[in-house]
């Protein structure tokens, strides 16, 4: 087996505006192009793109937005509807792109998604690529901070890589896609994708916190003061919160209410570093969410269950077995096929018709036409 495409061992980096704009125009004349985002999440408070990596059927190229701080030469290629944009997992890509440049990625095709939409189950990338082309991708540097300079040989090689052979699997995947009848599913999808935007944090930090859910009260008002102590600390080390202290052990901190540093000490995760650092401040912390008064302490938003519209359980019931025997029919995971957020909005309605079917948020088209009269039947069924 090889270990990196052909193409991938050598690739210009470009760090000036003036080369980018060369750079852009030979973009801006191809069919497809393949698109890949390094950025440093594991590393820095605020993230951002570190490196892109781009490359034609005959060339690659790292543009590093470090070096090079306009992008704006890669709006048009990008954004132009004759331009094929070949990504794979493009998702946060896509958010991330127009986050920090303003570019908007206008025609895609997702080679993950086209994955699933094949019933391939193992979507990495790496995996695809060794199955396909027989080519090992080296994941060393998954975890890398990419926004150190100057890039090794080592850690250009990797990054290229994820592109360099993206064009060929979506040769491969185009063919089979249009074979199946399933390529209108992947451009659905992908046009939802391309209009994927990062959206800022609103209300307390508690909502975006794993596992907050289940405490309650003053405790929630405890974590909430907690994770406002971390946040400003790990602006100030400009480090990543989870690098600075973990959520499981501030949501323990919020249960157990230490109150001096013995008590914090026995903390499950608690290390003597973050204890000498951080253990006044928690405390402190601690203090003032028990000093909260009763009527304003906080409580976690609850979504409604459907369980108690009537006779949504047997209609759900009877989607999941269709579900089960349509997906093995398909080649396809059932979540692939139909999620269960969407055959519980189906279930909520007893007399389902193509109307009401949508009036269920998110939806797709293809799954409309595809599957639309045998949902209704099925809720039929379950009634």
């Amino acid at each position: 087996m090889k270990t990196l495409h052909r193409q991938a061992g050598t690739c210009e980096i470009i760090t000036d505006v003036a080369r980018l704009a060369e750079v852009a125009a030979i973009l801006g004349r191809q069919s497809e192009i393949a698109l890949d985002l390094e950025m440093d999440s594991l590393h820095h408070y605020q993230e951002k793109v570190c490196l892109l990596q781009v490359s034609t059927r005959l060339e690659n190229w790292l543009i590093d937005p470090l070096a090079c701080r306009d992008l704006s030469p890669l709006a048009g290629p990008l954004g132009d509807p004759s331009v094929l944009v070949v990504m794979h997992g493009a998702d946060y890509d896509i958010r991330s792109l127009h986050r920090d440049f303003g570019i908007e990625v206008i025609n895609l095709f997702d080679t993950m998604i086209a994955a699933r939409f094949l019933g391939i189950t193992e979507f990495g990338l790496a995996a695809l690529l060794k199955a396909r082309f027989g080519i090992e991708l080296d994941k060393k540097y998954q975890k890398a901070d990419w926004s150190k300079r100057p890039l090794s040989p080592e850690m250009s090689a990797y990054a290229m890589a994820d592109t360099s052979d993206l064009l060929p699997l979506y040769d491969q995947f185009l063919r089979e896609l249009q074979q199946k009848g399933r390529l209108a599913w992947l451009q659905e999808e992908c046009r939802l994708v391309c209009q994927a935007r990062v959206a800022e944090k609103e209300g307390p930090l508690f909502l975006y916190c794993k596992g907050a859910g289940k405490l309650k009260g003053r405790s929630l008002a405890i974590l909430e003061e907690l994770l406002q102590l971390r946040d400003k600390q790990s602006q100030l080390l400009d480090r990543p919160p989870f690098k600075v202290l973990s959520a499981e052990t501030l949501q323990e901190i919020a249960e157990i209410r230490p109150r001096n540093i013995a008590e914090l000490a026995t903390v499950k995760g608690m290390t003597p570093g973050q204890l000498n650092r951080y253990g006044a401040a928690l405390l402190a912390a601690v203090v003032k969410g028990l000093d909260i008064p009763e009527g304003r302490l906080p409580s976690y938003p609850r979504i409604p269950k459907n369980d108690l519209v009537d006779g949504a359980k047997e209609r759900l019931r009877s989607l999941k077995a269709w579900r089960d025997r349509k997906s093995k029919v398909l080649g396809l995971e059932p979540g692939v096929l139909a999620p269960n957020w969407m055959l519980e909005s189906v279930a909520d309605v007893a007399d389902a018709t193509l109307v009401t079917l949508d009036d269920v948020a998110g939806m797709r088209e293809w799954q409309k036409q595809l599957f639309g009269k045998e949902l209704i039947e099925a809720v039929a069924a379950g009634n």
